[in-house]
């Protein structure tokens, strides 16, 4: 008989409402149930991509005996972490706390009030390796709960003293220097694995904060070496197993320091984070490696990714028949069956096969030589050899679409959708694209109409009940604002369509209002109407995404570009002083909030266009703008209606001159005279 999880949207808490275990999901009735039983809480944190969180439910919240141990002595809560990161970082910090790591599946004790006192992350169905059975660890906890509660009570409360002094903010009288910029170089730099890309050693993560820095950072100073570590790092990632060579994404980190074994999930975020990344550096590059990996990957989510009612899914699942990776990988036989023999001698050479494989005897494939070096040894022409390629790999990739598909989570989260639309709308403007454009047209409208509660408060989840409806849930966190914000204002960039920037701002002031405390300067994670935890969470820090408060001083800083509103930039310059000890002893853990500290301290630049946008020259004036990296450029336009011109303090006044589509370009609060052909257009931006 299915437990309470049965009524819950989320597909990680539906994949455990089979259990034997007396599962609650996160609420007050879980928590009145331990108070009115005196019972311990268990509470298990995990999500639906994660390997080891379904290890550990097989192997113990299926097992007869162990649940009954569970339900006899605790109230068990299970969470989703993508659907409670409050929850989850509050919890993670605890058991870091106490036991110098984290990680999920997370496993933490706590009093039914709420305060922990034990935790860990798996543990096996009995002892093995010096790690504590499951079961023991139960009967331990239940033993030390009922006999040394007082003891419990008081290590409890020295965590959470630890949690909460963290949370709190500092003030900081110092100045937000572009000097941290600077700062910042040795520290990135210098962990920089200079023949394998990347962070040195393993596992290797993708980091695509890190390198938007650096892309930054070299469009500062012109340093051919930081380029050259983005470029290294974005072609091994571009050639290793770590993208689907095949299908296009990428997994969530590579086990080794050679990007050739992945973790096989994919994750949303990454993939949404990375498509940027690779756009940026196709700028700056104009490499057609990097145009490449973003068609694909954008091809990816919106084949397998994307809901038809515009939301994109979080993540697929790293397991398929219960065995990790058998989705993806190919043994020679399976080539050779798949193709005709000149194909797969070809796709052999071309992506690494051979009969020992590199993986548990198949092949995770890759690209031992870039394409450019493959091509060279070629007797074919290369037009003829990339399209021979280019077959094949439809070839695969059909075939491998007959094999069971790893699982989909299918829940719709508002931060991970912001992020993916964002890529979406500037790689649609970069590469002229307008069915990449409309795909995240429909899914701001998808965030914007659907996920919203009758008070007009953005949420943060949302799961479909049919092909354009859906169920939205629970109240949006930071991030879920900052990056939707983010999100509308390039896509304004991308479409000209004012309404974007009216809902940008309309969602900051209720950020503003919700999460903005005006004592410390700083924004929190949860809003004043989230249910309260033990300390209110603020992660300043960068993690697989960006701190929400970093792209909160980003967008914010925008859009006082956009609107004309001061306030905007007071408070993203206030909320970034609190970060100054952390940009100085840590960079590259706030290398987002450094990224809106270069906006701030750049010159920036803002670019203003009038004129019809089939306008040939607006048209060509456009794809002027966006073919070089400058992520400090703002991009306004509209048509010569007046109406229009009124709507921002960046149009307004701007006219046609002599009729002709005309182009404004301001630096520092200092304008030059309007252009109206591309090459004087090009000479302002130069």
């Amino acid at each position: 008989m299915p437990n309470r999880l049965a009524n819950e949207t989320s597909l990680y808490l539906l994949q455990h409402k089979d259990n034997p275990v007396d599962w609650y999901p996160w609420g007050d009735e879980a928590f009145a149930a331990a108070k009115l039983l005196d019972k311990p809480i268990i509470l298990s944190i995990g999500y639906s991509a994660c390997h080891w969180c379904h290890v550990m439910a097989h192997e113990s919240f299926e097992n007869d005996s162990i649940a009954a141990a569970m339900n006899a002595g605790f109230v068990n809560i299970k969470v989703d972490r993508e659907e409670l990161p409050d929850v989850d970082s509050i919890y993670m910090t605890a058991v870091q706390a106490m036991t110098g790591s984290g990680g999920w599946p997370l496993t933490v004790f706590i009093m039914p009030e709420g305060q922990p006192f034990f935790g860990g992350t798996y543990f096996p169905p009995e002892d093995r390796h010096n790690m504590a059975g499951f079961p023991r660890v139960l009967a331990s906890v239940a033993d030390a709960y009922a006999t040394k509660r007082t003891e419990l009570l008081e290590s409890s409360q020295k965590v959470v003293d630890s949690i909460r002094q963290q949370s709190i903010p500092t003030k900081n009288a110092g100045e937000v220097d572009e000097s941290l910029i600077y700062g910042s170089f040795t520290h990135l730099v210098g962990n920089a694995d200079l023949e394998n890309g990347g962070s040195q050693g393993a596992p290797k993560f993708p980091q695509p904060m890190v390198y938007e820095l650096l892309l930054r950072y070299w469009k500062r100073t012109g340093s051919t070496q930081v380029l050259d570590i983005v470029t290294l790092t974005l072609e091994k990632m571009a050639r290793g197993g770590i993208y689907d060579q095949i299908g296009g994404g990428f997994a969530r980190y590579s086990v080794d320091e050679i990007w050739l074994v992945p973790h096989f999930e994919k994750m949303l975020y990454d993939n949404a984070q990375l498509v940027s990344l690779y756009l940026h550096a196709y700028q700056a590059t104009r490499k057609p490696l990097f145009k490449r990996i973003v068609e694909e990957t954008l091809e990816y989510v919106t084949r397998e990714m994307t809901h038809q009612a515009g939301g994109f899914y979080s993540a697929s699942d790293a397991d398929s028949e219960g065995v990790e990776g058998k989705f993806f990988v190919w043994t020679t036989d399976e080539i050779d069956a798949a193709l005709e023999p000149r194909d797969a001698e070809l796709a052999k050479v071309y992506w690494g096969i051979t009969e020992e494989g590199n993986f548990e005897g198949t092949n995770i494939l890759f690209m031992p030589d870039s394409r450019e070096e493959f091509l060279s040894r070629s007797s074919q022409e290369p037009v003829k050899m990339i399209a021979d390629i280019e077959r094949i790999k439809n070839l695969l990739l059909k075939k491998r679409s007959e094999r069971i598909t790893p699982g989909i989570d299918d829940k719709i989260l508002t931060s991970w959708n912001a992020l993916t639309l964002k890529a979406f709308a500037e790689a649609g403007a970069v590469f002229e694209n307008d069915e990449w454009i409309a795909i995240a047209e429909k899914n701001a409208r998808l965030l914007l109409d659907q996920v919203k509660d009758a008070e007009g408060r953005l949420l943060h989840t949302w799961k479909a009940t049919d092909d354009s409806h859906g169920d939205a849930r629970i109240l949006g966190y930071l991030d879920d604002h900052t990056y939707l914000i983010d999100a509308l204002l390039t896509l304004y960039e991308a479409t000209f369509d004012h309404s974007y920037v009216d809902e940008a701002r309309t969602l900051a002031d209720q950020m503003i209002e919700r999460f903005w405390d005006s004592d410390w300067e700083v924004f929190y994670d949860t809003s004043l109407e989230h249910s309260k935890l033990l300390v209110r969470p603020r992660d300043v820090l960068d993690n697989a995404v960006p701190s929400g408060g970093a792209i909160a001083a980003t967008a914010l800083l925008q859009l006082s570009i956009f609107t004309g509103d001061g306030e905007y930039e007071r408070k993203a310059e206030a909320s970034m002083k609190a970060l100054i000890p952390h940009m100085e002893q840590a960079p590259s853990a706030v290398t987002s909030w450094l990224g809106a500290l270069d906006f701030l301290r750049s010159d920036s630049q803002e670019v203003v266009l009038i004129g019809a946008q089939d306008d040939p020259t607006i048209v060509d004036m456009k794809r002027e703008i966006r073919k070089k990296y400058s992520p400090n450029t703002v991009l306004a336009g509209a048509t010569k209606m007046p109406n229009e011109s009124e709507q921002s303090p960046l149009l307004r006044g701007r006219e046609q001159v002599g009729g002709k589509a005309t182009a404004y370009v301001c630096e520092n609060y200092a304008c030059k005279l309007p252009v109206t052909t591309v090459a004087e257009l090009a000479e302002l931006l130069d």
